[in-house]
């Protein structure tokens, strides 16, 4: 898949007010600062397109974007270590769940993992609440260009070993660099395949 449009569409602080579309929807969801902005610029050929800052926790509402007039990428708030009260991450925590649990176009989402670190306390919840809930999604490992292939093979092996002692089956994964383009052809190609193989089923 080559994006060709990007476009942002809005930003809403809650499900019920996203717009009512039936175009398939991806979205991308991980720890604050574990590089989600800079990877969707990088798929989308677009610089600045998501926000990126220095500060962790920008992003603090369902950002819709629409790719190529067929399908839209959701930027959803990062979880974890954002500089936020209790109140406003609770508030994050209820938009980000029902948004998954309950956006009924929703195809596929995409957790982010640094790759440099362990299997952090946080990331290992957010996944194992993704596989009891029934939420569709793939693991994509960032910042592979800060590690050489040797530690890369050995940190997904640590991580995928931490994964496997509650799930039966590991999600699909892309390993992704946002400075070298690493996994960008993967991961569009792998949305495509989603959204052809939903339209055959269509018709």
């Amino acid at each position: 898949m080559k994006i060709k449009q990007a476009e942002y569409i809005a930003s809403f602080p809650n499900v019920a007010s996203c717009p009512q579309d039936s175009k398939p929807e991806f979205a991308f969801i991980g720890r604050s600062n574990v590089g989600k902005s800079s990877l969707i610029n990088m798929l989308t050929n677009k610089k600045g397109l998501a926000k990126v800052s220095v500060t962790p926790g920008k992003t603090q509402m369902l950002n819709f974007f629409e790719i190529n007039n067929s399908w839209v990428l959701v930027d959803l708030p990062g979880y974890g270590y954002a500089k936020t009260s209790k109140a406003t991450k609770a508030t994050f925590s209820k938009m980000i769940k029902t948004y998954l649990t309950e956006r009924s176009n929703l195809f596929l989402a995409f957790v982010l993992i640094d790759i440099r670190h362990s299997l952090q306390k946080i990331d290992e919840q957010f996944i194992g609440w993704c596989g009891q809930n029934g939420v569709p999604i793939c693991m994509v490992f960032t910042k592979s260009d800060k590690l050489g292939k040797n530690q890369i093979t050995q940190n997904i092996h640590t991580i995928n070993n931490a994964l496997l002692e509650t799930w039966n089956e590991l999600p699909p994964q892309f390993i992704t660099s946002s400075e070298t383009n690493a996994g960008k052809e993967e991961i569009l190609g792998y949305i495509n395949q989603i959204i052809e193989s939903s339209t055959v089923l269509k018709t």
